[in-house]
């Protein structure tokens, strides 16, 4: 089989040597300035390149164009997008060519953070209040039948990017104002404090195959607009968060139609209520190494797992799980004020992953206790402060690439 990987930010490394393992050709459609990343050249048979990886009607064209040429040659049986921002690309070149897999309605609903919310609310999902921003009415009287403060997200940007909190009538349409012609391509939705996690799944044949349930101690929104550490912690197994984040996450790939692929999918418990509501979803696997994080708790490689999937449904052949660990994870990174941070204090037994990356510093940690690593996520994020290691940026409007 001949696979068509998609991929503008440099990730999925293990989804392309797994894929060239199990005996796929495999080409890597990517951004041009990430040409010399250290992609496994070994495991990609061609690279291909985009300029402009923006999901514009012209970069669309490129593709199909580019795409069309090598097709008189070379056949593509299976499209894979490795990031959020290439599932349009993905699903456009699927629906063009004819080739198996998700089509662009599909699509949206892992991609367009309205269509998500639609979709669920339809299905008896619980979601936060949320309006679009298309008719001037419905957002008055949106305004008006909910409470503050409220936050503005883009549609289809992956990460916290670009949400502006807004605590005021007067300051929602200030803000709406300010959006111009891009206006349609936000929504609203009422802020509701509470804990927010993420169930990293595997889906084969509609049906969830492996789960596992993470919390955030740090939102990713505090993270992004207010410069704080990241951090995640495996929930405690079969406790009642557990059950109930695992049957939302079903719901909504089964409401969403989600065939076959790895999943990042994100709710909140309110404080308020103490119920769970969905926020957004993703067919792939999560990002800021949060896959590393769930195999160390697991021992499922998810990229890895997700090639082998997407090769036994394009072969017509089997997929079997590896067998599941029940450990507990924990994760923190941080901006660095150091090029290459000295790790030489961070030398618990439990420490099993450290960020090689420049002006970062991150750890993972595994323990059979979720005491042990709550206790080490505290003690390492105080540490990351205090030996000056902790730095922050402004939130960018966008994901950069």
């Amino acid at each position: 089989m001949t696979f068509l990987c998609i991929c503008t930010y440099f990730k999925g490394v293990e989804f392309l040597k797994s894929c060239k393992a199990e005996g796929n050709t495999v080409y890597l459609l990517t951004n041009k300035k990430l040409e010399h990343k250290p992609w496994p050249c070994e495991s990609v048979d061609e690279f291909f390149f985009l300029d402009n990886v923006e999901n514009t009607f012209d970069t669309y064209q490129k593709i199909l164009t580019g795409l069309s040429n090598l097709m008189r040659s070379k056949k593509i049986d299976r499209v894979v997008a490795l990031d959020d921002f290439d599932v349009e690309k993905a699903a456009l070149v699927r629906e063009h060519f004819r080739i198996p897999g998700m089509g662009q309605t599909t699509a949206r609903y892992f991609r367009d953070k309205l269509a998500m919310r639609v979709q669920a609310q339809d299905s008896g999902i619980a979601v936060p209040p949320f309006s679009p921003l298309f008719h001037d009415i419905d957002i008055t009287e949106y305004l008006q039948k909910t409470s503050p403060p409220w936050v503005i997200k883009p549609r289809s940007e992956a990460s916290a990017a670009g949400i502006k909190k807004v605590h005021s009538f007067q300051e929602a349409w200030d803000t709406l104002h300010t959006l111009g012609d891009e206006r349609h391509n936000f929504l609203i939705e009422q802020f509701k404090p509470g804990d927010v996690y993420h169930v990293d799944a595997l889906t084969v044949a509609g049906k969830v195959i492996f789960a596992r349930s993470n919390q955030y101690l740090n939102t990713p929104f505090e993270v992004a607009h207010g410069g704080g550490i990241f951090r995640s912690v495996t929930v405690e197994h079969d406790s009642q968060d557990d059950k109930a984040l695992k049957k939302m996450n079903e719901q909504v790939m089964k409401a969403f139609g989600l065939k076959f692929s790895a999943s990042h999918t994100e709710m909140i418990k309110c404080y308020e209520d103490d119920k769970f509501y969905f926020l957004e979803t993703a067919s792939r696997v999560g990002g800021a190494n949060l896959a590393e994080m769930v195999e160390f708790s697991s021992d499922i490689n998810l990229w890895r797992e997700w090639a082998k999937i997407e090769t036994a449904v394009a072969t017509g052949g089997s997929y079997e799980l590896p067998r599941v660990e029940d450990d507990y994870s924990g994760i923190v990174i941080s901006l660095s004020s150091h090029q290459c941070p000295d790790y030489t204090p961070f030398n618990d037994p439990e420490i099993v992953w450290k960020m090689d990356d420049e002006y970062h510093i991150g750890l993972i940690v595994r323990s059979k206790s979720r005491e042990k690593v709550m206790e080490l996520m505290e003690k390492y994020a105080k540490m990351i402060r205090d030996l000056g290691y902790h730095a922050s940026a402004p939130a960018p409007d966008k994901p950069v690439h």
